[in-house]
């Protein structure tokens, strides 16, 4: 460890592998099993919550009752210790012999945090994902000359990154690149062609005429990467989902089919909580009423916590991209997809089925959204006619025209809708007579 790596991590901050305590306390041993629970990560001895070296007092006792917390876990956890000036450092591996518990129960590190879970929960997950998961696997055909340098130094801007280390360097310290080789996340994210070691890394996007998979008005397959995927899926979407305008006042608001932030939330989840291992593209479908996002391997979360807890499949995947935009740490994507689609008034379903996963937005055809705009309109229309009525009977339809913005002709046939409904009535002939409002 040296000035520059040290300066890297703090502005990297605390996550999936990375945790700072200002002194030892009670809470280390929780820290140790939650690591060795998931992925392994370091914890910082010596520096605070808010990213400040404070220091510890760095003697043989320290470290001895360091190594007994670790020992005194079930099963014992192996540590290494390293300090730079007055920062202890903890490196904790990933556990070969999961689960881990200390005194206080079952911890696994999920983003920022170490969730409690039961033995069954920790079992369970193990053999879900495996002791190595598919995106922290080593790609050991991957040929150097294949790395996307322009795609790296994307990613450091989006994630504010220094540049101050040497490549190499920041994908160690990102987990990206290890001893034996570069990561299948790695591959992922930073391939010239990621298509060309992993064949799932595609998505796929459709755009059908009707509200059936028949007749395609589009269809587009990117390999860019997965920030490149992304943002390519939301641009597509954003082309062809029809935009309803209204004039209120001097401003034109917009209404769009479906809310970005919902299709947004939906394509990052997809690309980050797919199973890489099963075959198929998560697939981007717009068809005239509804809009569908799949990703390929069930949920690893069930029906009854769906939305109430987070469990990602790739951890390396989602560490990286929750230092972006593009997705929050604290997993309430699925949250803000309900909430965009209800305030715009969209339905929104989550189907789980056997190998697969997918969300589904629905919505009212464009066509009634503006024929009950028109009719809106209208109403507010015939309601200030009958206000300028009451205000002066003997109004002409020159005038109310001149009032309304409609034409004469336009003002006279909502007159003749007002008769015919009996709102109003013309008492006396067209000249010299007046109007009535009939209550």
């Amino acid at each position: 460890m040296n000035k520059e790596e040290l300066d890297f991590i703090l502005q990297e901050g605390e996550g999936q592998f990375i945790e700072f305590k200002e002194s030892m306390d009670k809470t280390l041993a929780k820290e140790m099993v939650s690591f060795a629970n998931a992925s392994g990560g370091k914890i910082f001895l010596g520096i605070s919550d808010d990213e400040q070296i404070k220091g510890v007092n760095i003697t043989n006792k320290l470290k001895s009752e360091i190594q007994d917390t670790a020992n005194n876990c079930d099963p014992p956890i192996a540590i290494k210790l390293e300090k730079y000036e007055d920062v202890l450092i903890i490196d904790i591996k990933e556990g070969k012999n999961k689960p881990y518990q200390c005194s206080s129960g079952f911890y696994i590190r999920l983003g920022t945090n170490s969730q409690k879970l039961n033995r069954n929960q920790i079992i369970e997950l193990s053999v879900k994902e495996g002791k190595i998961r598919f995106d922290e696997q080593i790609c050991a055909d991957f040929n150097f000359k294949d790395f996307d340098d322009e795609k790296f130094n994307y990613f450091l801007n989006l994630a504010n990154i220094s540049k101050n280390l040497k490549r190499n360097d920041i994908l160690k310290n990102l987990k990206i690149l290890t001893k034996i080789g570069i990561t299948n996340a790695g591959v992922l994210f930073f391939a010239k062609e990621p298509y060309k070691y992993i064949s799932n890394s595609r998505i796929r996007c459709v755009h059908f005429r009707g509200n059936k998979r028949v007749d395609i008005l589009d269809k587009k397959e990117v390999d860019k990467g997965i920030i490149g995927n992304i943002e390519f899926a939301i641009k597509y979407l954003n082309e062809c989902i029809p935009v309803r305008f209204e004039i209120k006042g001097s401003k034109r608001e917009e209404y769009p089919q479906f809310p970005e932030e919902a299709y947004r939330e939906a394509i990052v989840n997809a690309v980050v909580h797919r199973d890489y291992s099963e075959n198929g593209e998560v697939a981007v479908e717009k068809l005239k009423n509804f809009l569908m996002i799949n990703n390929p391997g069930c949920s690893l979360v069930p029906k009854e916590e769906f939305g109430k807890s987070s469990k990602p499949r790739n951890r390396l995947i989602a560490d990286l991209l929750s230092r972006t935009y593009f997705m929050e740490r604290v997993g309430t994507g699925i949250k803000r997809i309900k909430d965009s689609c209800q305030q715009n008034k969209n339905k929104v379903s989550f189907k789980f089925e056997t190998q697969t996963f997918f969300v589904e937005m629905s919505t009212i055809s464009m066509e009634k959204l503006e024929e009950k705009t028109r009719e809106k309109t209208r109403e507010k229309t015939r309601e200030k006619i009958i206000e300028l009525i009451k205000e002066n009977p003997t109004i002409t339809a020159k005038e109310i025209a001149e009032e309304t913005g409609l034409t004469v002709k336009g003002v006279e046939w909502q007159m003749q809708n007002l008769k015919e409904q009996k709102q109003i009535k013309r008492i006396g002939p067209d000249k010299g007579g007046h109007w009535k409002v009939l209550e």
